[in-house]
């Protein structure tokens, strides 16, 4: 199978730069399916809550708008934050949005990690884990069921059928997961594996869907990578400093809020992340430890080679549209990415 190339979209709208709200929606949205003329294989919706620059929180939403103006695109999320939802609204909607798009919906689950996102809903974040493995579950039972009971800690139901049922069958479900336990379990239940780490993550998954006698060849990974199309590398970085910056500094916040900075050993109040200015005289940003690819065609295929060589994966969800960064801009990095970039990297 040939590497899959999607594009990752969240909706934000900075300060710094800001539109209309229903300007901003209608032309994301525009540049969402102009994806699937390019020819790429995936859209992901990403779902972070009250944040200032309006940053996607209803990703099922925008999925099924999606799903309603394209043909062919696979719709998926990376990530919904499961915790924060009740598993069986979250069933009914992807089914829907399943169902609109005839079979072209990948759900995504995930954690979360921003303590202000759980406590704004009257939910403490330490039992998120607990939530999101006996969520997942009960979600992937829900979707590929008929009947379905469950009584456990956090969730219950009795006797009930997702109607009408997803399009697909089985509805397939990526997780999140970083951490041994949590990837095994993604293995065990058949889950493929939306990724942001390093390749022992992957390595630990494929031998766990060994163990529990699952083809690895059935099952994805996903990473995350970070990159950004122009003519020549002084113009992309040009071009997208402010966006990157504004997205770097949120996600840096974020982890130090949520004491997962320490995990995080490239970010840290010592090695803040550097202003577009300094972007662009050095050339260099890091997004969670790795390198952002920034540059012209040949530069930013190079790059990618390298990434996946060090962190093979089946689809590269690629962070391309960042806040507040010229709309133009971003569809040009999209169609340079489409024409000179995707057929070569596609044989890798």
């Amino acid at each position: 199978m040939s590497l899959k190339l999607g594009l990752l979209y969240a909706y934000r709208n900075p300060a710094w730069n800001r539109q209309p709200w229903p300007k901003v929606y209608r032309e994301e949205l525009e540049l969402t399916c102009y994806a699937e003329d390019l020819g790429f294989d995936n859209v992901w919706m990403s779902e972070h809550h009250f944040v200032d620059d309006g940053y996607m929180s209803a990703p099922l939403t925008i999925a099924a708008a999606v799903a309603a103006r394209t043909k062919t695109i696979r719709i998926g999320t990376y990530i919904i934050l499961m915790p924060m939802h009740d598993p069986i609204r979250i069933a009914e909607q992807a089914a829907t949005v399943d169902l609109i798009s005839d079979g072209r919906f990948d759900l995504g689950l995930g954690l979360g990690y921003r303590p202000e996102e759980f406590t704004g809903v009257g939910l403490t974040p330490r039992d998120r884990g607990a939530r999101m493995a006996e969520g997942s579950v009960l979600i992937h039972r829900l979707l590929n069921e008929k009947k379905v009971t469950h009584k456990g800690k956090y969730y219950e139901v009795n006797d009930i059928q997702v109607t009408p049922p997803p399009a697909q069958s089985p509805c397939p479900i990526w997780v999140g997961a970083r951490v041994d336990a949590a990837i095994d379990r993604a293995a065990k239940h058949g889950f493929h594996l939306a990724g942001i780490g390093p390749r022992e993550h992957s390595d630990k998954y494929y031998e766990a869907l060994v163990k529990y006698g699952r083809d690895p060849k059935d099952h994805h990974v996903g990473q995350i990578v970070t990159c950004f199309v122009g003519p020549t590398t002084e113009k992309a970085w040009d071009r997208c400093a402010e966006g990157l910056h504004h997205m770097l500094s949120c996600y840096l916040n974020w982890a130090v809020e949520s004491g997962d900075v320490a995990a995080e050993p490239n970010w840290s109040h010592e090695s803040p992340i550097p202003s577009p200015a300094e972007m662009r005289r050095k050339q260099a940003a890091d997004f969670f430890g790795e390198a952002c690819i920034v540059g012209s065609p040949s530069e930013v295929y190079e790059r990618l080679c390298e990434h996946h060589e060090k962190n093979p994966s089946t689809h590269l969800a690629i962070y391309m549209n960042y806040p507040g960064t010229e709309q133009g801009y971003t569809r040009e990095s999209m169609e340079h990415f489409a024409s000179e970039i995707a057929p070569k990297l596609r044989k890798l």
